[in-house]
């Protein structure tokens, strides 16, 4: 009883502030958006085990893309190599390996981010309603409503949301201006964030930042409601699986081996 919902003059009148206070901090012109979610679209994401090579591209693709901190620098992907001889075995998975050369003989590679949950933990945890699944699937995150309790973070079996404990340093020769306002614009120190699917980029047509970048074509993003989408394509041709399954978490994020 103590919410209201706010007009769109509201809405556009605190974009603008937002791209006002940025602008000024950083020195060039930041755009916030707040494309909205499409009613027709429900986005999912598929993984090719047999074709990651461990380059890692995808992790660095998606800091420069989504304003994560350099100093520390927060990484939204995972990427765990694995020894083939035991399969996928969290336990011994290896998430700082440092090779000379990618792949490594007898190893496969894991990269990890947020599955995008229909049964999300991490929604159910937040005592605040800061975290919520949109309508095209994809789980968001107001940083001016998260009070960094951190029970999202306590309650994702993937690991996958990260708690700003300073304010995050991102240089502003390196900043992207284009951002969303539940996506990439900048967060502010005490808060919890992780990957959104790139929503500032996919509710524009475009491709995550990671997919765009595998040099390999391993990752594949898509509508799941499109008979004709690369996505169920894999789905209905491919050997699929997600990650903890016993959870019934229901991730959006699939793994298939293609080969």
């Amino acid at each position: 009883k103590h919410l209201s919902e706010l007009s769109k003059e509201q809405v556009l009148a605190m974009l603008a502030n937002l791209e006002r206070d940025y602008s000024e901090r950083f020195d060039k012109a930041v755009e916030v958006g707040m494309t909205p979610a499409r009613t027709d679209v429900e986005f999912a994401y598929a993984l090719d085990i047999s074709r990651c090579i461990g380059c890692r591209r995808c992790v660095h693709a998606c800091v420069d893309e989504n304003n994560q901190s350099r100093d520390p620098e927060v990484q939204w992907i995972r990427v765990l190599a694995m020894e083939k001889d035991k399969g996928i075995d969290f336990a011994h998975a290896d998430p700082y390996y440092n090779p000379e050369t990618v792949p490594e003989p007898g190893h496969f590679y894991l990269p990890v981010a947020c599955q995008h949950c229909r049964n999300a933990p991490c929604v159910k945890s937040c005592p605040v309603g800061a975290t919520w699944q949109e309508p095209d699937g994809i789980v968001v995150i107001d940083y001016d409503w998260c009070i960094g309790c951190r029970c999202c973070i306590a309650s994702c079996p993937y690991g996958a949301r990260h708690f700003n404990w300073k304010e995050p340093n991102v240089p502003a020769e390196e900043l992207n201006p284009k951002t969303h306002y539940l996506g990439n614009r900048p967060r502010p120190v005490g808060v919890v964030e992780k990957c959104t699917f790139c929503i500032q980029r996919v509710r524009d047509g475009r491709y995550p930042a990671c997919v765009e970048v595998c040099p390999v074509g391993a990752r594949k993003f898509g509508n799941l409601l499109d008979p004709a989408s690369e996505i169920r394509y894999v789905l209905e041709n491919k050997r699929v699986f997600v990650l903890k399954s016993e959870l019934n978490t229901q991730p959006r994020f699939y793994y298939f081996y293609g080969l």
